[in-house]
């Protein structure tokens, strides 16, 4: 057993290491807890936006897939499951071409704008240089790495336009 009273050069020094163990103890779990919490959420936050991209890049992909002369708005939502297979599973994603002509009307208002409100098209009744939009959409529910307790009704969005050809 270690003495707690030590001498140095003729004067006594009590030895501080019991009484501070317990102080250090309380402080690494406040730390480690809180980089965990912080460690997880760039996990899922970068998560998050790799969903985004893949969704992007299927709707994007499947839009220059569609915009050819004789394929169908099925056979585009089936390309964009194809994609999507890789990485989510496609029965989560919900994939619609939608008529983009408003985007063409010089007076279109961006601000009040919304998505929902465009309509559902089929690419072989569009004429040459019509717009249409692939639009991907998951609930966020469906694909989060941790269960999300600080959202909820959260739903992540891929789209491209492109012009029929």
């Amino acid at each position: 057993m270690l003495s707690l009273n030590r001498r140095r050069a003729g004067r006594q020094v009590r030895a501080t290491g019991d009484r501070n163990s317990g102080v250090v103890l309380v402080e690494f779990a406040l730390v480690c807890s809180l980089f965990a919490v912080f460690l997880a959420a760039i996990v899922e936050f970068g998560h998050v936006y790799m969903v985004i991209n893949i969704l992007n890049a299927s709707a994007k992909r499947s839009a220059r897939y569609g915009a050819v002369e004789g394929i169908t708005s099925a056979q585009v939502a089936s390309k964009v499951d194809t994609i999507l297979s890789s990485t989510i599973s496609p029965a989560q994603a919900t994939t619609k071409v939608l008529d983009g002509n408003c985007f063409d009307d010089p007076d279109f208002d961006f601000d009040t704008f919304d998505p929902d409100s465009l309509e559902q098209v089929e690419l072989t009744d569009l004429d040459r240089r019509e717009l249409f939009v692939v639009r991907v959409t998951v609930p966020y529910e469906q694909v989060a790495i941790m269960p999300p307790f600080w959202v909820r009704g959260i739903t992540l969005v891929g789209q491209s336009v492109m012009r029929h050809e």
